[in-house]
């Protein structure tokens, strides 16, 4: 499961930071590399593709939440 976690919470960091840039900028990373415009272009499969496996990272690292108040390292 450590594996997932950390695919998971990098995922998680680049929607945020690609939400940010669109944010502050105005420029959406994803559709840049992806799609080949900048500024909520044309959006193709993989980038839909993408933003999904975000989505669904977002939606995982929830459960971190959950995980964390309950394991008390000492």
């Amino acid at each position: 499961m450590r594996a997932l976690d950390t695919i998971a919470l990098i995922l998680v960091i680049i929607g945020a930071v690609n939400w940010g840039l669109i944010g502050l900028f105005g420029f959406d990373l994803v559709a840049a590399l992806f799609a080949g415009s900048g500024v909520f272009g044309t959006i193709n499969g993989l980038s839909r593709i993408i933003y999904g496996l975000v989505g669904l990272c977002g939606l995982y690292a929830l459960s971190f939440l959950g995980r964390n108040r309950y394991n008390n390292v000492d």
